[in-house]
């Protein structure tokens, strides 16, 4: 795209200095004929910048002249403006920053990258929460958040599934992550993830931590996502479901000469698979384990009955 090339060829001369065309062309993977059509359209467009010929010469910009643009390419421009989610950022208590943020950058684009970033906001908006979840109320996540940029410990009541459900803990907070809608705060000594909106009471203290090094926010969470994953899904079920029924986790399926498929699917409990697997009705049969084809039969000999006794009173 040639507006992003340009702001590529003001920002390698404001950054490298004098640069010959065949370097230009060489950095950008253009030709040396595209850089001189370039390099003339800047010098149309108003841009102090100047030719020497020889051995020693090549572009450079006139001293003292900086852009006003700190390195977007059009795709970076647009990638900003969408990344952007206002609600997450109002959330961390940022929300006035990221809009003022999104106006200084708007105006230093040129016309052609303000018109590329104008139009990606205004055709997609992001929305992470899922339809039916409601929202979280996370009252001391900018205290956490905050906590978080400047390294200071907070004393916290938490509340977990275990009993006793309320404990008090003393984090180290790491990093903040946004699943779903959810805020999850991982922290030291472990380190573990907590979420934010079960932070009962907190207290920012005056002591301070150092970050590790080589901690990795991004890693550290792809690692607890799949051993969640690994502890969510630990039992396994065998069923049989009708032709074009799919179930997303089945593994080890093959078709009986009926049309039905007969699949292994990993489940998190007996209760949770009686609930997916009533979903299916007729399409699915539950051959393993025995408790759970004994916990289905059981509830859905109850409906029967209760809804049967209902059609004759009616």
């Amino acid at each position: 795209m040639k507006s992003s090339r340009l702001v590529s060829i003001l920002l390698l001369l404001q950054t490298r200095g004098r640069m010959t065309a065949a370097q230009l062309a060489e950095e950008l993977e253009v030709s040396v004929r595209t850089v001189y059509r370039d390099v003339e359209a800047l010098g149309a467009a108003g841009v102090p910048l100047y030719g020497d010929a020889g051995h020693a010469g090549g572009y450079r910009l006139l001293d003292g002249y900086r852009t006003r643009l700190t390195g977007l390419t059009a795709e970076e421009a647009e990638a900003l403006f969408l990344a952007g989610v206002p609600g997450p950022a109002a959330e961390l208590g940022l929300g006035s920053v990221l809009a003022a943020a999104q106006l200084k950058v708007r105006a230093a684009l040129p016309a052609e990258l303000r018109a590329h970033a104008d139009r990606i906001s205004g055709r997609f908006h992001l929305d992470a929460p899922g339809w039916y979840a409601d929202a979280e109320e996370t009252p001391y996540l900018p205290a956490v958040a905050d906590a978080v940029w400047n390294g200071r410990v907070l004393d916290v009541l938490y509340r977990r599934w275990a009993e006793p459900t309320d404990v008090e803990r003393r984090l180290e907070p790491y990093g903040l992550v946004l699943k779903a809608g959810r805020w999850y705060v991982v922290a030291a000594p472990g380190p573990r993830t907590y979420r934010v909106d079960q932070i009962l009471r907190l207290a920012v203290t005056d002591e301070e931590f150092t970050r590790p090094d080589d901690f990795d926010l991004a890693a550290y969470w792809t690692a607890y996502q799949r051993d969640f994953h690994d502890r969510l899904y630990r039992a396994e079920a065998l069923v049989r479901l009708a032709p074009g029924v799919e179930l997303p986790r089945a593994v080890n399926t093959r078709m009986e000469s009926d049309g039905w498929t007969v699949a292994r699917v990993p489940v998190e409990s007996v209760e949770h698979a009686q609930d997916e697997f009533l979903r299916l009705g007729a399409d699915i049969e539950v051959l393993e384990p025995p408790e759970l084809r004994a916990r289905i039969a059981r509830t859905v000999a109850e409906l029967a009955e209760r809804y049967g006794n209902s059609a004759q009173s009616s």
